[in-house]
């Protein structure tokens, strides 16, 4: 029996020796790429985490996450071509036909597309996010119909935080329009309401000088990127001429300065007894009669 076994390991390594030698170089050479790439790629993650992770800048902060997250994905798709180019070049050392593994690998694949084709349609999304940099962390976008500060990019959902503190985890594959409110910078939009009695011309001097002012003021020009704009009068609502003024502001600042504005700005139009429009009703008081009647 014994002899029976030699002589059948005999024959099989004079047939497949060779093979064997093969398939093992193969998938020796396939563990030890993957264990070089992961320990380079983790040398790597450890620099980027501690060159920019730790920093005090925004910018880094945001650029290191990205990094991060894109070399992972990465990985995992250095690992899979790999192991895939293996199994395929195994597969033609001995002999096997491909052609009902390429028939059950494409079945499997159609049922895994359709089962899992939100989480595919995700991770595509996060990464084009990622790597188009469409926003950061830090910015204040408007994204799914939601709006927040962003607060972490992932490679499946972005998460927001909102105004009121409610955090938002909105899958990336549906984000079809991102609006972003902190770019490199940002407009103030002031449209401003007065009478129809108002000398309009005079108002709009008040206006620009008020937003001038503001623009002038040592504890606000580090906001402004240029002085104000005065576009003029921008429609004749139904209780109001309405004054539009833009101005060009660091994108942090925009809803600081705005407040301040307005506040100003009314301040000043009391002060120069420039009337802004407000609805008001008029109660008219009738007799009993007249009250039950209607």
């Amino acid at each position: 029996m014994f002899g029976s076994i030699t002589d059948w390991w005999s024959e099989f390594w004079v047939q497949s020796g060779g093979d064997m030698i093969a398939t093992a170089v193969v998938i020796g050479g396939a563990i030890v790429a993957v264990g070089l790439s992961k320990r380079g790629v983790s040398r790597w993650l450890r620099r980027v985490e501690s060159r920019y992770a730790k920093s005090d800048d925004h910018s880094d902060r945001e650029r290191g996450q990205r990094l991060v997250t894109i070399t992972r994905v990465l990985k995992m798709l250095v690992s899979i071509v790999v192991w895939v180019i293996v199994i395929l070049t195994t597969m033609g050392i001995w002999g096997i036909p491909m052609t009902p593994l390429i028939a059950v690998g494409t079945t499997i694949g159609i049922a895994v597309g359709f089962g899992a084709q939100d989480l595919v349609k995700d991770i595509i999304s996060g990464f084009f996010i990622l790597v188009e940099d469409q926003f950061g962390i830090g910015d204040v976008v408007a994204i799914a119909g939601v709006s927040g500060t962003v607060e972490a990019i992932r490679l499946r959902t972005t998460v927001l935080r909102d105004l009121n503190g409610n955090l938002h985890h909105v899958p990336n594959g549906q984000i079809i329009v991102a609006s972003n409110r902190t770019p490199d910078f940002a407009r103030i939009v002031a449209d401003i309401g007065v009478s129809y009695d108002t000398d309009v011309d005079r108002a709009i001097e008040v206006i620009l000088d008020e937003a001038t002012l503001l623009a002038n003021d040592p504890d606000w020009s580090s906001s402004f990127l240029q002085m104000p704009d005065m576009l003029g009068v921008n429609e004749l609502a139904e209780s109001a001429v309405v004054i539009r003024v833009l101005a060009t502001v660091v994108t942090e600042d925009r809803w600081a300065v705005k407040r301040e504005f307005l506040r100003r700005i009314k301040n000043r139009l009391d002060a120069e007894s420039i009337e802004i429009p407000f609805n008001y009703v008029s109660v008219v008081l009738h007799d009993g009669a007249d009250r039950s009647e209607r």
